[in-house]
């Protein structure tokens, strides 16, 4: 008891000693990810102590939050029946990885000795209206945007029928954005909300992660990318698709070196996207940001202030491409219409983020209406 006391005491000096830093200079406190970025240096660690019951069906993990377990050849569902765990392993399209698709279909429809009108060809069966894919998909609570786009996406072209998102919102309780000292705050609070809120999404049993944030992504560079994907693969043990590796993908599919980009950022944000573009080799001509005051700003702005940019700021000979950030930035309709106009690819960041867990899950068929990108790769 004295020890676990001791403990107790040197973490919560370590808490109010960053607490006493963080009040007097909130911006040099906190990684900005572009000043001698270093793994390790953000803090994904929450104060949740919830339990939840039946974490343990998902195979891994521990009472305190579910993880697949994709070796064991059987496995107890959360209807309490034991049955085959049929993993299928694929590598990705994209990026080689290799991913694990989980079963989370073979030991439902087990009847009851009471039911009624069941027959033997019902077990097993998946999802019925997600059939093909479960992707579950991680927002922050104040996006309006990705599920819009996304069901957008998915229900316009109906070659893509039984593939459906179960969201879950990242608490955002101080949405702020109109300095580089409240989009670090953001980030913080986006953190110390990550991991819970992808334990939710977990009790719909997915198959595959979509972040639907892009800031964090991009944040870091691309080391800093790979430590986000790391951070919650390990919590969930699910492959995930992140806006970041999403552009880079897409740029590749391109041959794009040279890229202007749009995005609702402040300073601090634009910086960390020209960062992650540099490392991946490719050259930011131009960036403009919009500057949006707050997280639920950003989804009133316009599709022709959009346009007045990609227009006349940003498009010029020295562009390969136009990328667009910010995922409650709704830019499908704009970017499918002025690649027309400007002959040249509009990568928005929600479409390359769900082309990108579409093709990584060997889902191949083109998708129309939102941009070249989805139609011809």
């Amino acid at each position: 008891a004295t020890w676990r006391a001791t403990a107790q005491e040197v973490v919560m000096n370590r808490v109010k000693a960053v607490a006493r830093q963080v009040a007097a200079d909130p911006v040099q406190s906190r990684p900005d990810g572009t000043s001698d970025f270093q793994k390790g240096q953000r803090d994904f660690s929450t104060t949740s102590t919830t339990k939840i019951a039946g974490a343990r069906l998902y195979g891994g993990g521990s009472d305190d939050h579910p993880c697949y377990d994709f070796d064991s050849p059987l496995k107890t569902y959360t209807n309490g029946v034991e049955g085959p765990n049929n993993t299928r392993t694929i590598v990705g399209s994209l990026n080689g990885e290799k991913i694990q698709i989980p079963d989370v279909d073979s030991a439902y429809n087990t009847p009851h000795p009471e039911v009624i009108c069941w027959k033997p060809e019902y077990k097993g069966l998946p999802d019925t209206l997600q059939h093909r894919m479960k992707f579950g998909l991680i927002i922050p609570s104040t996006n309006t945007t990705v599920e819009y786009d996304f069901w957008t996406m998915i229900k316009s072209n109906k070659d893509l029928a039984g593939i459906g998102f179960h969201a879950a919102g990242i608490l955002i309780d101080a949405p702020k954005l109109s300095s580089d000292e409240d989009m670090l705050e953001f980030l913080a609070q986006f953190r110390r909300q990550i991991l819970v809120t992808v334990d939710r999404v977990m009790t719909a049993e997915p198959q595959y992660l979509i972040m639907g944030m892009s800031l964090e992504t991009f944040f870091g560079g691309w080391e800093g990318n790979q430590e986000f994907k790391a951070e919650l693969a390990g919590r969930c043990g699910l492959s995930l698709s992140t806006g970041a590796e999403a552009c880079k993908a897409a740029l590749g599919k391109f041959g794009a070196k040279k890229v202007a980009v749009i995005t609702p950022y402040q300073d601090i944000g634009d910086k960390n996207v020209v960062k992650f573009f540099s490392e991946i080799g490719c050259e930011v001509t131009r960036i403009v940001g919009l500057k949006c005051g707050s997280a639920t700003d950003i989804a009133h702005v316009p599709a022709q202030w959009c346009e007045d940019v990609i227009l006349n700021h940003l498009d010029g000979p020295d562009v390969d491409a136009i990328v667009q950030c910010g995922t409650n930035l709704s830019m499908l309709e704009v970017a499918d219409r002025l690649e027309g106009v400007i002959g040249k690819p509009i990568i928005p960041i929600n479409a390359a983020t769900l082309w990108f867990a579409l093709r990584q899950c060997g889902i191949m068929e083109p998708l129309y209406g939102c941009s070249r990108l989805c139609r011809e790769f």
